[in-house]
């Protein structure tokens, strides 16, 4: 039954149906061929609607509206500024702060595509034009823009919650640190690659004391409504003030009032513009988190994840191999599917798993984004790939080769993280 399950589900993919119908007719194929299990048609369309009756998946489309409405207030660039008035002069520094911005502008979307479409469409250009190698500069920012699920607030953090029933608030804080050590070591190999490569010193310098010339003052003013959301989302959260739903709730009233009324970069005019394209964003996020919520429950009903978890622990008697293989698995999983869909499945499978050995549940939630997170830049999926391919022509497999010494930093932070479970956990 469970290896007719899954060939229904990848070989509906494999013929081109969208994900979240390829579930939905996995869970119907289930029901028809074991008449006896106690659920039926009805219950599984009934559990497409009730399983989205979620305080928690709100935030899903506020924080997608949230980072849409910043993305249109040009959010990044002040970013940019901000980072690059102190670094940019330095070997590298320009790259480095890239890859900053894009950290912090993973605070503010949550996503990792919308990250690099931001941030990608304003750094790629000024950073050819200061002779980096453009396919270099899309490698790279395509696989910093991955920081956009790790950093807080993270859509695949709050599926990882609605799966788990673990705190949202907690996963959120927990990603912190791991966002930074992923974007430090990122930073490192930059620094490493211009040394080797060198740098054009004097358009560096005459960008940087372009930028300083303006004072301190002014780019730090411009930058610290950019700066101080993240500070907003997370601070409410962490000291229990708000939960997250009600944070995502703020984060899209305060995008509002800085985009119309402090910076004035969107008018009343395309609101509406920017809400259609967070319905469009939000409709099928939401169509696979209800197909996969009820492809979970009717997994645990016929006992899937005891049975994966009976034959994992048998198999493997050490901890460290066990790990290992499921970050194997996730890291392929994340190079074909998509990331939410993934998070939703997979979890009530490998949650028992990683519990009778010890493992803390918001510790592999932190694993599971972060081997996820690196299938936004591995082929065929890649979005990231994608979308930097987009932005500048570069073809996706120059894009991809290109972005495999990022992949390989973001490895070994992925080592790390799921083997010193205190980089995971030290907040929470």
């Amino acid at each position: 039954m469970i290896g007719i399950i899954f060939t229904v589900f990848f070989a509906t993919l494999l013929i081109g149906i969208p994900i979240g119908i390829a579930v939905c007719l996995s869970s119907i194929v289930c029901v028809l061929m074991n008449p006896a299990l106690p659920i039926s048609i009805e219950y599984i369309f009934r559990s497409l609607v009730t399983s989205l009756d979620s305080t928690t998946l709100l935030a899903v489309p506020l924080f997608i509206l949230s980072g849409n409405l910043m993305a249109k207030g040009g959010i990044s660039a002040k970013l940019f500024d901000v980072f690059s008035f102190f670094v940019g002069d330095k070997t590298a520094g320009l790259p480095i702060a890239a890859i900053i911005t894009c950290l912090f502008y993973g605070a503010i979307s949550g996503s990792g595509p919308a990250t690099v479409a931001a941030v990608g469409a304003m750094t790629i250009p000024i950073l050819t034009r200061l002779g980096y190698d453009k396919k270099f500069v899309v490698g790279m920012v395509a696989t910093a823009g991955s920081l956009g699920v790790i950093i807080p607030p993270s859509l695949p953090f709050i599926m990882y919650g609605v799966a788990s029933t673990e705190s949202v608030g907690t996963l959120f804080i927990a990603g912190i640190i791991p966002g930074i050590l992923i974007a430090a070591i990122m930073s490192l190999y930059t620094w490493f690659y211009c040394r080797m490569h060198g740098e054009d010193k004097d358009k560096l310098r005459s960008t940087t004391a372009a930028l300083r010339a303006r004072g301190l003052l002014n780019v730090a003013k411009d930058g610290f409504w950019a700066l101080l959301t993240p500070v907003i989302i997370l601070g409410g959260i962490y000291s229990g003030v708000v939960t997250p739903t009600e944070a995502a709730t703020i984060s899209v009233v305060y995008a509002l009032a800085v985009s119309l009324f402090i910076y004035r970069t969107i008018t009343l005019q395309d609101l509406l513009p920017i809400t259609s394209d967070t319905v469009r964003s939000c409709a099928p996020v939401m169509l696979i988190v209800a197909a996969a919520t009820c492809f979970g429950r009717m997994l645990t009903m016929i006992q899937v994840p005891q049975a994966i978890a009976s034959v994992l622990l048998s198999t493997f008697t050490s901890k460290i191999t066990l790990l290992l293989v499921i970050n194997l698995f996730l890291l392929f999983v994340g190079m074909v599917m998509e990331t939410l869909a993934a998070i939703l499945i997979l979890t009530p499978i490998f949650l028992p798993v990683v519990t009778a050995i010890g493992m803390n549940p918001i510790h592999f939630g932190v694993m599971l984004v972060v081997n996820l997170a690196i299938g936004f830049v591995t082929p065929p999926v890649g979005v990231n790939l994608y979308v930097g391919s987009n932005l500048t022509g570069v073809p996706v497999l120059s894009v991809a080769k290109h972005a495999v010494p990022y992949i390989a930093m973001f490895l070994c932070a992925l080592l790390l993280i799921t083997f010193v479970p205190g980089i995971s956990l030290i907040f929470t």
